[in-house]
């Protein structure tokens, strides 16, 4: 009787499952990667402290793996559907955390994105509420300010076929902090907020493209007050999203990059960030086309501290930030392959702590100019830390050429870059670097990681880079990757930074052979 009671009822849920799903399409889709690489991505060979000599590379050389990622799609009609997006990775083949090691069991699947979509009924009015993909518009060389998954509500009405709006909020931190004493300000999850007001408007003419946006951010006073929420003190060694504001938005306290005294006074109230930008995409000319984006930000100042040069010489600082960018590109596309002209300038650090940051702020940037930017090829694991990077511009210029898709065989293509970059800010700025062979990064060893390169205007890299890819079936891809870094990082100017007696650089490589399956 059990068993004929137990099959009953799994008869109906089968029936009940099919029923439900006679109302819905669901679509699956994913992407399976496995990728090797060798790759020196630190630019600081050793460095010399009393004449003797120490390693600053301890990063391996060669290094494997794989990422997954899965999408579900639920699709009730075109006005309703949801869809959540599975991460597998990064596993890096044999290490334990990431489930690469032996046995391979470990808790790695991710929520990458999970959101509705849907329409208010007989209006052109779409919405989209949940953890989801949030790009500012741009143009020439990706987003410096915000391309990344975050929790949000995006609103977009069409007015007409030229017209429409877009308005956003988003949340990307809020409950994060561990207060101590729990008294006044100082309480758990208290006033630890970070909110993103957008607005956009797309235009869309013949062969003319342009979206001009405005982002108001409202930052909590307790948001920045220590890594992640985690521990009690206002030291900071944040993760990328976290340095993009604050820290490295100037000179924040104690943070990995400057060398500060602790002594840091804390603004007690919230403070207010703002971005506009203006990209423009012309196709008027086709197949020439041009491709210009104007960005502008700035935070208000958090507080206030003192910071030490190489000699215990104090200067005041303040956290404040604001700067703009400007970058372009020009192709024009042909029978085997579209030659173009790329460039940027971004402003720099004037060489003066106490009037905060010149550098344009970010929340979580995405250039892709170059490789070394994060190009849109499938850089995905790290090996030196010299893989694609969301990376900003912010204290930089750059120029260079590229010839992407050459094609002279069939399924086979190839991009090459040539770009040369140079930095924006005052080399004044060296001798307060706490660790000046962390050129570009808040990283101890030198590597490359972080999302600003802090260059000077005594610096520069020359980057190659060569891409390969061979369609070996319509869904099976496989990508070869070559990049070379020449380091033009000026030794005298960091020098004045340090208290040890110098470094001795080096320069940057990569090769990354990736197998992509998408459905």
């Amino acid at each position: 009787m059990k068993r004929l009671v137990t099959l009953v009822l799994a008869a109906g849920l089968v029936l009940s499952a099919a029923n439900g799903a006679q109302a819905i399409e669901f679509k699956a889709s994913g992407q399976w990667l496995m990728g090797f690489n060798a790759a020196e991505g630190n630019l600081i060979n050793k460095k010399r402290v009393r004449n003797h000599k120490s390693s600053a590379d301890n990063n391996d050389i060669f290094s494997a793996g794989q990422r997954i990622r899965l999408q579900l799609d639920a699709i009730a009609s075109e006005s309703l559907s949801g869809t959540v997006f599975f991460e597998i990775g990064d596993t890096t083949w044999g290490q334990a955390s990431t489930g690469g090691a032996l046995g391979a069991d470990q808790t790695i699947i991710e929520i990458k994105r999970a959101y509705i979509d849907w329409a208010v009924p007989n209006t052109e009015l779409k919405v989209r509420m949940g953890l989801q993909g949030l790009a500012l518009p741009n143009a020439a060389g990706g987003s410096a300010v915000l391309d990344d998954d975050v929790a949000a509500v995006v609103a977009s009405y069409q007015f007409n076929e030229n017209v429409g709006l877009t308005l956003s909020w988003a949340r990307p931190y809020n409950d994060n902090y561990t207060g101590t004493t729990n008294t006044y300000n100082d309480k758990t999850n208290y006033l630890d907020n970070m909110d993103l007001i957008s607005l956009a408007v797309p235009l869309r003419f013949e062969g003319i493209e342009a979206t001009p946006w405005v982002m108001y951010g409202i930052l909590g006073q307790n948001l920045f007050r220590n890594d992640k929420g985690i521990g009690t003190n206002d030291s900071y060694y944040g993760n990328k999203n976290y340095r993009n504001f604050y820290t490295t938005s100037g000179y924040g306290p104690n943070n990995g990059r400057w060398r500060t005294t602790g002594d840091f006074a804390r603004r007690q109230a919230n403070t207010s960030a703002f971005w506009a930008g203006l990209p423009v995409k012309l196709t008027l000319w086709d197949p020439l086309n041009i491709e210009f984006d104007i960005n502008y930000g700035y935070v208000e100042s958090q507080g206030r501290g003192t910071m030490v040069d190489a000699y215990n010489h104090e200067k005041r600082y303040s956290t404040e930030r604001q700067g703009w960018l400007a970058k372009a590109l020009i192709e024009y596309k042909m029978d085997w392959g579209t030659p173009g002209i790329l460039g940027w300038y971004a402003s720099g650090d004037d060489g003066n702590p106490g009037n905060g940051s010149e550098r344009m702020p970010s929340v979580s940037p995405c250039g892709n100019f170059t490789s070394f930017m994060g190009d849109g090829n499938w850089g995905w694991a790290s090996a030196g830390n010299i893989y694609d990077r969301n990376l900003s511009y912010a204290g930089t210029w750059g120029v260079g050429l590229q010839v992407k898709d050459m094609s002279f065989l069939e399924d086979l293509k190839h991009t090459f870059r040539a770009v040369y970059w140079g930095g924006t800010n005052s080399p004044t700025m060296a001798k307060y670097a706490k660790n000046p062979w962390s050129w570009g990064s808040t990283y101890e060893d030198g590597s490359i990681g972080d999302v600003e390169h802090y260059l000077t205007t005594n610096d520069g890299i020359l980057e190659f880079n060569l891409v390969n890819s061979y369609q070996i079936y319509e869904n099976l891809e496989v990508n070869l990757e070559l990049g070379y870094l020449v380091n033009f990082i000026d030794q005298d100017t960091w020098k004045r930074g340090t208290m040890t007696d110098g470094y001795e650089k080096q320069d940057g490589y990569k090769a990354q052979l990736i197998f992509a399956y998408t459905f």
